[in-house]
């Protein structure tokens, strides 16, 4: 396994197969001065049983609340229940509808009422059990419940354990636009049972190992080529590559946030693929299209752009997207609306100044935000989709 970027311990435990990353993050704000967060990530198999104690470990308190989704909930519910109530939590649970249309004001509003008339205090924690929605919503919950109540992560998909829910971003969507109503609310502990992978549709693997790739194309070349090189392994859950794979994304992504937790700058990175895709969720229809296989289009949007711009080697493009098509992603699609796209662009948060702020690769490893992107040559990479 590779140095661990600076911000972040691996404790690599082989026998106990387990992998711990502790990740360290100072927030300065004028008044206190100061305010450190400290918290584990906690990967492995079968972690889904020891839930009750890592969580009263850290949000010790009478009450629990859990929100999970309609797919999650009917397989770990049920678990997780027992283990809190073993732990000594008396658990108020909310399962929403599954699906990004359900990250939204009603949904929050019917999980707000659950828990406010259920009892929350203000050392009662928040568990989301579930994908990267259920993460999204329940932090944005936990956030607002009372000015802010404890946060716990327990991510079932592979895309929530090296994304959503690693960095505090959290929130619901709006009919304007995803993710534009949230917070940032930093999680007590990350637990990510690799094991809940294996019910997973094939198609929510894909969708999380767009996000691993990305994190290579933006920060790690040699995590790229060991994407690339144990692609076979990846698909077929070996438990292992599993490990291996998540703890290096969530290493990279925790030193990120760690640098710039509240998206300042260079945090940026992360958002290459996601203009285009989050605008191509939005025009297609959330969940015709899912956000790792958009944010795979919108990575190859992002490389031609940089390639018609002359930041990126046209050599690069063609293995970015050779890996993203090894990964079982889409790497066209037929039909998409142009201008449709184009304008619901504007929509994301990183527009300033009425101008499209895009981040672009440079070469495998690297990746910077460009401003002032000619609006055809936008045009033309999203048409590019289509062919």
């Amino acid at each position: 396994m590779q140095a661990v970027p600076r911000g972040c311990e691996v404790r690599w435990d082989r026998q106990g197969g387990c992998v711990t990353i502790i990740c360290m993050q100072t927030v300065r704000v004028d008044i206190p001065a100061a305010a450190a967060i400290l918290y584990e990530i906690r990967i492995g198999a079968g972690l889904l049983g020891d839930l009750g104690a890592k969580v009263r470990a850290v949000a010790p308190a009478p009450s629990c609340g859990i929100v999970t989704d309609s797919n999650v909930g009917p397989i770990y519910l049920a678990a997780a229940v027992r283990s809190l109530e073993a732990a000594g939590f008396r658990v108020m649970t909310f399962t929403m509808k599954a699906g990004e249309e359900y990250k939204n004001l009603a949904t929050f509003s019917a999980a707000m009422d659950v828990f406010l008339g259920g009892g929350v205090e203000r050392a009662t924690p928040m568990v989301a059990l579930g994908g990267g929605v259920v993460g999204d919503l329940t932090g944005y919950v936990a956030a607002s419940l009372l000015r802010g109540v404890p946060f716990v992560q327990v991510p079932t998909t592979l895309l929530s354990a090296v994304d959503a829910s690693v960095g505090g971003k959290v929130g619901i969507d709006h009919a304007a636009g995803k993710n534009l109503i949230g917070a940032f609310h930093q999680p007590r502990v990350v637990i990510t049972d690799i094991a809940a992978f294996r019910t997973l549709p094939a198609r929510e693997i894909r969708c999380g190992l767009a996000e691993c790739i990305k994190h290579g194309v933006i920060r790690d070349a040699g995590l790229f080529d060991w994407t690339a090189e144990n692609m076979a392994r990846l698909l077929a859950l070996e438990t292992p590559a599993m490990e291996e794979l998540v703890a290096r994304n969530v290493a990279i992504k925790a030193a990120v946030v760690g640098e710039d937790p509240h998206e300042k700058g260079v945090r940026a990175l992360l958002n290459l693929g996601h203009t285009f895709g989050h605008a191509i969720e939005n025009v297609c229809g959330y969940g015709e299209v899912l956000h790792g296989e958009a944010v795979g289009l919108g990575m190859i949007a992002a490389g031609r752009l940089a390639v018609a711009l002359g930041k990126f080697s046209a050599g690069e493009l063609q293995q970015m997207m050779e890996v993203i098509g090894r990964a079982g992603l889409p790497t066209s699609l037929p039909g998409l609306d142009v201008e449709k796209t184009y304008a619901t662009m504007f929509t994301d948060k990183k527009v300033k100044g009425g101008k499209l702020r895009l981040i672009l690769p440079t070469r495998i490893g690297h990746a910077e935000m460009v401003n002032d992107v000619p609006a055809e040559a936008i045009r033309a990479a999203i048409a590019s989709l289509g062919l």
